[in-house]
């Protein structure tokens, strides 16, 4: 028990549900080795004891925790619960972030939203200090109730693609869909900078960097510097150019498959090339403040870059004094890459830049929410983000998940927890700037795996998934910051909160404004009927859609190919027949239901884009207040962006968006195709809504 004690005063659990009523004991050896990640010995019996007692008597002699949080109108007159727990007569006084103070007695209802510095000295003498995160009660609320598409980017390639898609896309297909399409947002994968490799991996969801975003998605003739190359410089540019042409050829006409190592090949040239054109004044003023905004996280993302281009992305080849980010070795090392640190800098900002471009797009076409913007769960262990904030990370633990009745033996997804305590102690600083970064351009930001943000399952290196824990963050000021950064951008925020959610979250997530996942397939009565959970049913405040990037598309569903593709690939649980016999009975529920409510027509013979067409009509009939186009339903592509399970079995996230036929679809062709427009008629035909959500039920 002296352990469970220790445990719990870190965040530590010493077991897990599962499932309801069931509970699982986590190994004490895993116990042990998750404590240590967080400077705690608990290796014998003794340092158990010691590290307890020490625990406890730093937590009774405390003032304050490290970091403290006010929800605007929340509590009574906005005094946070640890102010009011301080011994009578302790004197506050708070350093506002815009340079004002405010002292006992302080006026909590007043104080302005932001991150500020709280001071307390207590009549016997003891003094602390602690980060004060004032935060609206509510992340803000999307002005009206809409529909928009969800694309991974790098599928949806125009004809100015370099073998992928591109901001430039992302720019075109934004102005396009809230034209023609009356659509609210556009939601898009992760565009965080990956890990450079032979070959990159190719997940958006496992980067180097999730502050800085992937210069691989520049459109290159956009860069305004482009146009004033001449000479061997522009022969050398339409050489490049003629080369991506044929990348571009090879996805959509050739059966190849996208690949990022190559476009950035071509990229990173041109960029040299493009880099040689001096900024005029104004173009440097902006790339000079551009700096001075990122500070120390760009020079050290650069220098990262710049390192792993000399020695590659595996850090312990690096040579040594390299691993601290500050060491004289690595001091030296920025010096005499310079040149390579500019260019990382500079092809930084220029990313930057064309977000900012594809975000006024949005906005200008007349977007209820614009640019969706996608935050993954974690960080590559050897990327950027790892190593130049590596206080923040547990060593020798990764993010998963326990085992569950889809995965038997858990998930171990290879990225580096970030350590609670540390967040605390430094006032969420390394959480506050990725948001800050993230919601620069986004009119919505939506969090993979929002659970995340209450606990995540720590895995030990070496051990089985199974043999992990979760380990606790604190949630009120997790939240507490994400509400501020979305305040200060005016964005919205959407939780992927699909799978194992532990009780309370959702209802924790809804009323600070956060908007959950639902997928139409697992929306059932399933405490009742089990049936199908009707339109009125479902919760307003969710992106309500038929399918996610991880997940079959809706062709698929219908057809039962995603169960012929899983059993090819050795995916399966069950025999193949249960398996069939399953899915295709919840597809002939599901159908029966859409024709119950006269969404799909009765008697007809079963038809592919009509069934699909009924399935987004049902969506946006239900109260959410978000509807999310999965963009190759509209043309019925059947292959999913990546099937979970497999590696190098499954081509995940390199297939371009391809058409029932399974032949590429250009971002041109998909703005001319009859099926889309036909589906996107019925998001926008009138009565689509026929019972609007109520904003004030849950």
């Amino acid at each position: 028990m002296t352990l469970a004690r220790l445990a719990a005063l870190h965040g530590v659990t010493t077991a897990y549900s599962p499932s309801p009523g069931a509970t699982v004991p986590v190994p004490d050896a895993t116990v042990v080795t998750v404590l240590g990640a967080l400077d705690v010995d608990a290796t014998t019996p003794a340092a158990v004891g010691a590290s307890l007692a020490a625990a406890e008597e730093a937590r009774a002699a405390r003032l304050l925790p490290p970091t403290v949080v006010v929800w605007q109108g929340d509590e009574p007159a906005g005094r946070p619960r640890p102010v009011a727990a301080l011994p009578a007569g302790t004197a506050l006084r708070i350093a506002l972030e815009d340079g004002g103070t405010a002292e006992s007695p302080v006026p909590w209802a007043q104080l302005p939203p932001g991150v500020h510095a709280l001071e307390a000295r207590a009549p016997d003498g003891r003094a602390a200090r602690a980060t004060l995160v004032v935060a609206p009660a509510r992340v803000p609320q999307p002005a009206a109730s809409c529909h928009g598409m969800l694309v991974q980017l790098y599928s949806l390639l125009s004809t100015r693609s370099w073998g992928m898609g591109d901001l430039g896309d992302l720019r075109e297909l934004a102005g396009w869909a809230g034209r023609a399409l009356g659509s609210g947002f556009v939601q898009v994968n992760p565009l965080h900078a990956a890990v450079p490799g032979t070959p990159t991996d190719p997940s958006p969801y496992r980067p180097s960097s999730r502050r800085f975003p992937d210069p691989v998605h520049l459109r290159i003739e956009d860069v305004p510097e482009f146009a004033y190359v001449s000479g061997a410089g522009r022969a050398e540019l339409d050489a490049l150019a003629g080369r991506a042409g044929e990348l571009r050829e090879g996805v959509l006409r050739k059966g190849e498959l996208i690949d990022r190592d190559a476009v950035w090949v071509l990229k990173r040239r041109a960029l040299e090339i493009v880099g040689t054109v001096p900024l005029g004044p104004g173009r440097q003023a902006a790339f000079d403040a551009f700096r001075a905004a990122q500070g120390q996280a760009l020079e050290d993302h650069a220098t990262w870059c710049a390192l792993a281009e000399r020695y590659g992305a595996d850090r312990a080849q690096w040579p040594g004094g390299l691993h601290d980010p500050r060491s004289a070795a690595t001091a030296r090392a920025r010096a005499e890459l310079e040149d390579r640190v500019a260019f990382h800098r500079r092809a930084a900002w220029l990313t930057d830049e064309q977000l900012g471009a594809a975000a006024r797009a949005a906005r200008e076409a007349g977007m209820a929410v614009g640019v969706v913007h996608d935050l993954a769960v974690g960080v590559h262990p050897d990327g950027a983000d790892a190593w130049a904030q590596a206080g923040a990370y547990a060593r020798g633990m990764s993010v998963g998940a326990p085992p569950d009745a889809f995965n038997a033996r858990g998930q171990d997804w290879g990225l580096p927890p970030w350590r609670p305590d540390a967040l605390a102690a430094s006032g969420y600083a390394p959480y506050r700037d990725l948001l800050r970064s993230l919601f620069r351009h986004a009119g919505a930001l939506r969090i993979d795996h929002v659970m995340g943000l209450f606990r995540l399952w720590w895995v030990p290196a070496g051990l089985p998934p199974a043999q992990g824990t979760y380990v606790r963050y604190d949630a009120d000021a997790m939240l507490a910051v994400l509400a501020l950064e979305a305040h200060r951008a005016g964005a919205a925020v959407i939780g992927e909160d699909l799978g194992t959610v532990e009780p309370g979250v959702r209802d924790v997530l809804r009323r600070r404004g956060v908007f959950g996942t639902s997928v139409m397939w697992f929306e059932r009565d399933w405490e009742g009927t089990r049936r199908p959970l009707p339109p009125e049913a479902w919760r307003a405040d969710c992106v309500a859609t038929a399918t996610t990037h991880d997940l079959p598309p809706t062709a698929a569903r219908l057809s039962g190919e995603h169960v012929e593709l899983r059993h090819r690939l050795g995916l399966l649980l069950r025999p193949l027949e249960e398996e069939r016999a399953e899915d295709a009975g919840d597809v002939a529920e599901w159908l029966a239901y859409l024709r119950e409510l006269g969404v799909l027509q009765e008697g007809a013979a079963r038809d592919e884009e009509a069934e699909i067409r009924a399935v987004y009509r049902f969506l946006r009939r239900t109260r959410a207040r978000m509807t999310g186009v999965w963009l190759p339903d509209a043309v019925g592509d059947r292959r999913p962006q990546n099937l979970p399970g497999t590696w190098d079995q499954y081509p995940n996230w390199r297939l371009p968006v391809a058409g029932a036929d399974g032949r590429p679809v250009t971002l041109e062709e998909l703005a001319a195709s009859p099926r889309l427009r036909a589906l996107a008629a019925e998001l926008e035909a009138p009565g689509a809504r026929t019972a609007p959500p109520d904003a004030r039920r849950g």
